[in-house]
């Protein structure tokens, strides 16, 4: 195998002879054109090369470390959580759960395989949930959570290391991203576990049954297999991706996990707000709303009616059941709430825009010929123009998505309107930001995606997204409860695409500081709770940490050339 430095070199004259498009500097803020060819972006020659090579120039994904890909799915991994405006003081006061067989007892379906570990430094995803319900219990009436879908200590680390072009940290919080560093307020860090109570379920959609559930002989996280921390993880260990026979455990999705930091409860993947007998439960959202009068905000970066977003406020037996999904966000009747539909939240901002589909057994026999996410029809019903209750912004060929939304969200604060947002590329996605700050992705485990002008102005960026969404909901009185999903960083590491995931914890990290900011220029600090964290991890292993240094600080010399 070739030494480091000449991999690094190798990559960069690969990407000399055959010139890549690349990014527009960071430092500059117009989005209205695709990059202009010929720069030179490392990040994007090293995930090409990985990808035409198939070995690991950066790292691996996967067990197998001579391969540049060998698994693109969830993990079993301990992830972050980082909290401002709070600590996690009576957490650690109180112990992990994961310490205490009785507090543990009603969470685990097991009795023969425990999860339990009296040295347990880490929490639960539930945790997250009883998290925000002690902020409202002690007063907050702001709460923000901002959900790095799939970002595992790993993958913010990557990110951190090519941000600063150096290898700051082996351990603990990090340093280099701005939830990271920010010190304005009160700030705090920890881990937390994230598996399932059960792999899948036997579902009716129709009928919004449980029909069964697989049987799981334990969840929860095993120190012996998987590590103390994800920086003393145990290298090749087939436990955190459910391959160890020695201890099968589930390995949650996005829906269960959803549900454990929305709900509070453990539940099958692909649930949404579904216990495991099949009753609906009602997340902490749709509490506030009912009980306190908080408005309620959704913003994702990914479809709006996928598992995270979903989680936040609808119910189904199934997360593919979009539309329904859809529906309940937005406070139409839907399989889950045919009779009495839920009242729907107040601002709703997220891609799935341009999808259509036209037939789909996996939501139903109420599937509407369309778009697969949220229904042409059902976007029609709710529109003021219509006598609905949501001003409605969507993509529109020859306008800018920033200002069209901006423009939007200003009127509904002005006019005390919900505010919805539908927006979008090819996928369902807002375009990949990649780790230069263009949107031009390399390829992967599938073919690279490519953005015209028009993908690029017509869409706003999460930052602001999330920049509207505040414009909106900071009309409350009462207070108001917002999740933010980073959603394409699952995305990315799915497709095993370290240039896409580093560009996306940068886009959550750039809607972070817009939060930050918004409760600074508020004076709000003493009564809004700001927490950070994933529903998941993947399986990155960095092997060459150095070389994402280099093209980081590569960027960072293009970046002050150019200024």
């Amino acid at each position: 195998m070739a030494s480091l430095a000449s991999l690094f070199t190798l990559t960069v004259v690969a990407s000399a002879e055959q010139p890549t498009t690349g990014g527009t500097a960071k430092s500059q803020p117009a989005r209205s054109q695709p990059p202009a060819a010929g720069r030179g972006d490392m990040m994007r020659a090293l995930q090409q090369r990985a990808a035409e090579t198939q070995t690991p120039v950066y790292g691996h994904w996967g067990l197998d470390a001579t391969k540049y890909s060998s698994w693109n799915e969830h993990s079993n991994r301990l992830v972050p959580v980082y909290t401002f405006g709070l600590t996690l003081s009576d957490w650690r006061e109180r112990g992990s759960l994961y310490a205490d067989a009785q507090r543990l007892k009603p969470l685990e379906r097991s009795s023969t395989a425990s999860s339990i570990n009296p040295t347990a430094m880490y929490f639960d995803e539930t945790d997250v949930y009883q998290l925000q319900r002690a902020a409202v219990d002690a007063g907050y009436s702001n709460i923000i959570m901002l959900v790095f879908d799939g970002m595992d200590w790993q993958t913010a680390r990557a990110a951190a290391i090519y941000k600063t072009g150096r290898i700051d940290y082996e351990s603990g919080r990090g340093t280099g991203l701005a939830f990271q560093t920010d010190r304005r307020t009160l700030t705090d860090y920890g881990l937390i576990s994230t598996s399932s109570a059960a792999d899948e379920a036997t579902i009716d959609v129709d009928a919004q049954r449980v029909l069964s559930v697989s049987e799981q002989p334990s969840f929860g996280y095993d120190v012996r297999l998987g590590g103390r921390t994800p920086w003393n993880e145990r290298n090749g260990s087939g436990y955190l991706i459910g391959q160890d026979l020695s201890r099968p455990h589930t390995v949650t999705d996005s829906a269960a996990s959803g549900t454990s930091l929305c709900s509070g409860i453990k539940t099958y993947n692909g649930s949404i707000n579904v216990a495991l007998d099949g009753s609906q439960i009602v997340p902490l959202a749709r509490e506030l709303q009912r009980d306190q009068d908080f408005m309620i905000g959704v913003v994702t970066n990914v479809p709006v009616s996928h598992a995270t977003p979903a989680a936040a406020y609808a119910n189904n037996v199934s997360r593919k059941d979009y539309q329904d999904l859809a529906r309940d966000l937005i406070g139409l009747p839907s399989a889950a709430h045919r009779n009495d539909p839920l009242p729907g939240i107040d601002v709703l901002l997220g891609a799935g825009w341009g999808e259509h589909k036209d037939e789909d057994e996996l939501q139903g026999a109420n599937f509407a010929k369309g778009n697969r996410y949220l229904h042409e029809e059902d976007l029609r019903t709710v529109d003021l123009r219509n006598g609905g209750r949501y001003r409605v912004v969507e993509r529109t060929a020859g306008k800018s998505g920033r200002k069209s939304l901006h423009r939007a969200a200003q009127a509904a604060a002005d006019n005390q309107e919900r505010l919805l947002g539908f927006f979008g590329t090819r996928g369902g996605h807002l375009p990949y930001a990649t780790a230069d700050g263009g949107y031009d992705p390399a390829a992967d485990v599938v073919d690279a995606e490519t953005y015209s002008a028009a993908d690029i102005d017509e869409n706003p960026t999460l930052a602001e997204m999330t920049e509207a969404a505040l414009l909106v909901l900071e009309q409350s009185i009462d207070g108001f409860w917002l999740m933010i999903e980073v959603g394409d960083v699952d995305w990315a590491n799915h497709a095993n695409n370290l240039d896409n995931s580093i560009g996306a914890v940068l886009s959550g990290e750039a809607a972070f500081v817009k939060v930050m900011d918004w409760v600074d220029e508020n004076n709000a600090w003493d009564h809004t709770a700001v927490i950070v964290t994933a529903d998941h991890g993947h399986y990155l292993v960095l092997d060459h940490p150095e070389v994402i240094a280099a093209a980081g600080r590569s960027e960072t010399a293009k970046e002050l050339a150019e200024k």
